[in-house]
This record gives C-alpha cells, structure tokens and sequence, in this order.
C-alpha cells in the first residue's frame, strides 16, 4: 500500500464546518494518526469507537481519584478518547465502509463517556472536599449534555418537517400549474414539447454548506428561485454573515459554544487549571445562552416558513378558525346537513398527512348512546329499570 497524502486524507475526511476545538486541536493529530491506522485492516471504525469507550473510561478512574496528578493523566485521556472518537468517522469516509450501526454506537457511547466521567471527576472532588456542590455540578453536566444533544436532533426533526412540507405543497402547485398549461396549450404542440424534468426545492442552507465561503445574497442570485428559512435572521442581524465568513475560512462554524466545547472545558481545562466548579459554571453559562441563541434563530425559522407556506398554500389557512359545528346550535340539524357539513369540515379542516406528523392520532368519535346497546338491553332487564329508567349510573 502507497504511503497516503495528508492534504488529500485531510481533504476527503475532514468535515467543510467543525468545533474550533475540533479544528485546532484534534485534526491536526487526527489524521495523522488516521493515515497509520487506514494501513492495518484489522483496525474498523466500530473498533476505534469501543476504544474510544474505554480510553474515556480510563480517564473516569483517574477522575475518580481526585488527586493532582490523577487529574491530569484523567484529562489527557479523555482528549486521546475524543480524538479516537473522531477517527472512527474519519475512517469511515476514507475507506468507505461505515455503518448505521456504527453511528448509533458513537453516539450512544459518547453519552456515556459523559455521564462517567461527569460522575467520577465531581464524585470524586467531593469525596476529597465534602462539598456539596460538586454533587449539584455532576448533575448539571449530565443534564446540560443530554439537554443540548436532544434540542439539537429534535431541531432537526422539525427543520425536515418544514423542509418536506414545503418539497411536497412547491410540487403539487408545480403540478397544478403544469395542468392548467396543458388545458390551454393544444394537444399537438404539447406532444412536441419534451416532458419537463421534475422541479426541485433549493434550500439556502444547502448551498451554504456546499458553498461555505460564498455569501447568502450572491447564491440567492446565481440560483434563482432559493427557500430561505433564516431571512429575518440575517436581516436583525447583518453583522452575523460577515462573523460567519470569517470564520468559515478556517472551517470553524459560528456555534462556538457547542457540546463538544462545553465537554473539553469540563474534562480537560478544568482538570488542567484546577478550578473546576468555576469552569464548569462559567461552562454552563455560556452553553445556554448559546442555546437560546438557537432557540431564538430557530423560532424566526418558523415564522419564515409561516410567511412561506401562506405564500405557497392554494388555499387560505384555517389557523385560528373555530369551527361552525362547534357553535350552539349547529348540532340540531337534519342528517343531510349534518353529512354536507361534515364534507365541508373536511376540506376546511383535513387531516395531517403522515409524513407531517408521525405521532399523531386523531380523537376518537364520541360515543352515542343507542337503545340498541348491549350495556342497555342488559340493564332494561333488571326489575329496577322500570321504576328508575334513566337514573341509573
């Protein structure tokens, strides 16, 4: 085997944004170390990720100690774990044989690097100190960990809802559009025409992370008609894209203070300095409010795609409306205009499709008391019923 390019392994592996940590200081050992590893075919990505795990538990044993020393053998374990955690990706875009199973081991084990090594460093500092608060810290690391990665896979579950949405109502307009041109074009010269190709959705976000150094404004002009979710973002804050230029030019992407960040501080720089309860605090701090910063875009998101799917729906919206059924007095109609007005609410008021919601399940129909029933032909039975008929709960 040829001895490997460490610009070209650096190239085909590295990830176009990353955690600054990420980018100064674990891919320049990274794929250094990638390019050894890529020689032995024994050495998979599953395999470097349960040494990932056990390397990350090695430095919870140190971190449980609690001495000096122990503390600084705990950290640069965890930093040799978290380089080992990116080498298992790296791997497996360089040889091509990455698995799903594999990216749910990492991210399993890296919940539980955490939660072990969160654990044994504040478990083991209050065993040494008897404070308390190295309690209450543990628990706000496990819960900060857990709380960012769970907003962040539940933001991207709605940002491909709203992405899915707006695909399938741009196409069925797309449809309808392309019907109406058939009725009025000639079936002659339609025939003539060669089928055009199915339309498809550009979305700003994809071009930017295809064009990270390009800005916003000049691929909405190259690419034409461009969905842009985070608009009213860019425009309360101008500052940001010149910020995130900057940035981009070293592959670093704007969340600054991300999980990955808030993990090295915690079992890394806090170990190394000794201050670990003001670390880990001033760690928090910054991890929330970058949270809420995201919280914050991602909510102008919505209201973008508000502003959008009005734009896009054929029909207006029904947001807000009451239905007419509901009023008093509606339910005293005949059965013709009960079935004309429950036709009518279905097309005011249809039902989510599938892929809009998948937890959803509609309320049942409410239960009509008929004599017919067999709760009640039981109950005319009893020798009371005559008597007390109705009054019986």
């Amino acid at each position: 085997m040829g001895k490997l390019s460490l610009r070209a392994v650096q190239k085909l592996t590295c990830k176009k944004r990353d955690a600054w940590w990420t980018v100064l200081l674990v891919d320049p050992v990274a794929t250094r170390m990638l390019i050894v590893m890529a020689r032995f075919k024994f050495i998979t990505p599953n395999r470097v990720t349960w040494s990932a795990l056990f390397v990350g538990l090695g430095s919870a044993y140190f971190f449980l100690k609690g001495d000096t020393w122990s503390l600084v053998i705990g950290a640069a374990l965890y930093h040799l774990s978290f380089i080992l955690d990116c080498i298992d990706g790296k791997l497996a875009r360089l040889k091509g044989n990455g698995t799903v199973f594999g990216g749910w081991l990492d991210y399993v084990f890296d919940r539980i690097r955490v939660l072990f090594c969160a654990l044994a460093l504040m478990g083991g500092q209050y065993l040494r100190t008897h404070n308390e608060f190295y309690l209450l810290a543990a628990l706000a690391v496990v819960f900060l960990d857990m709380l960012r990665y769970v907003d962040a896979l539940q933001i991207y579950k709605m940002r491909m809802s709203m992405r899915m949405k707006i695909e399938k109502v741009t196409l069925e307009r797309k449809a309808l559009e392309d019907e109406q041109a058939e009725r009025e074009a000639s079936a002659a010269a339609q025939r003539a025409q060669s089928e055009p190709e199915q339309p498809k959705v550009v979305f700003i976000e994809d071009l930017l992370r295809e064009n990270p150094g390009v800005e916003a404004e000049v691929l909405k002009q190259q690419s034409g008609d461009v969905v842009d979710l985070h608009a009213q973002f860019r425009h309360r804050f101008p500052w940001y894209t010149r910020f995130r230029q900057a940035l981009l030019r070293s592959r670093i992407r704007p969340h600054l203070i991300s999980g990955i960040e808030f993990q090295m501080f915690i079992f890394i720089v806090a170990p190394l300095i000794g201050q670990i309860l003001w670390t880990t605090a001033i760690s928090a701090l910054a991890l929330g409010l970058f949270e809420l910063v995201i919280m914050y875009k991602f909510w102008l998101s919505t209201r973008d795609f508000t502003r959008l799917m009005e734009k896009l729906a054929p029909t207006p919206s029904t947001a807000g409306v009451i239905a007419d059924h509901l009023h008093k007095g509606r339910h005293r109609r005949g059965p013709d205009a009960v079935e004309e007005q429950r036709a009518v609410l279905a097309q005011q008021f249809p039902l989510p499709e599938q892929d809009d919601d998948l937890g959803f399940q509609p309320y049942p129909q409410p239960y009509s008391h008929r004599p017919q029933d067999i709760e009640t032909q039981q109950l005319r039975t009893l020798p009371y019923w005559a008597g007390n008929e109705g009054s019986v709960r």
